[in-house]
């Protein structure tokens, strides 16, 4: 329990160095989260709730506009973040069958972290490469024409 007390801290000290780069104004919230996502990985709750106090803005609107876009995430995420795209021409590829792969290799289902810390994933509507695909991003890495067999090997260079 001590330790889950040190990380909460570490999270409010890390999220007040944030802050005292601002102006502390609502219009500044969007800014702040996208600096604490950095930060952290993720927007935990001690950090919606000290923004929030700081800017004098309620948690419901904090949360709500955390919630609201896509690019937030509320949850930690694995060290490498997989995306799979799920658009037109990727989900007509396969891209369906990629996520069945990821979950059967990493044994997580999408948005979940595995034991190790290592991997998460998720569907996205497009990554902007249609004619590789289907395709998945590792990162900021992109790797296409893919079919379920590949997937292994793709997570075998992240490990």
């Amino acid at each position: 329990m001590a330790e889950a007390a040190t990380v909460e801290v570490d999270y409010i000290e890390g999220t007040n160095q944030i802050l005292a780069k601002t102006n502390h104004q609502p219009s500044d919230l969007i800014g702040i989260l996208q600096d604490v996502q950095r930060e952290f990985g993720y927007v935990p709750r001690a950090s919606l709730e000290r923004i929030s106090d700081d800017l004098m803005v309620p948690l419901s609107r904090v949360y709500t506009v955390a919630t609201f876009y896509k690019a937030f995430k509320l949850q930690p995420t694995g060290k490498h973040i997989i995306k799979v795209c799920l658009g037109t021409a990727c989900h007509i590829k396969g891209g369906p069958r990629l996520m069945q792969a990821l979950e059967s290799e990493l044994g997580v289902k999408p948005e979940e972290v595995t034991e190790d810390g290592l991997f998460s994933y998720e569907g996205v509507r497009c990554v902007g490469c249609c004619g590789l695909a289907p395709v998945i991003m590792v990162d900021e890495d992109f790797h296409g024409k893919l079919r379920p067999g590949d997937i292994k090997r793709i997570l075998t260079q992240y490990r």
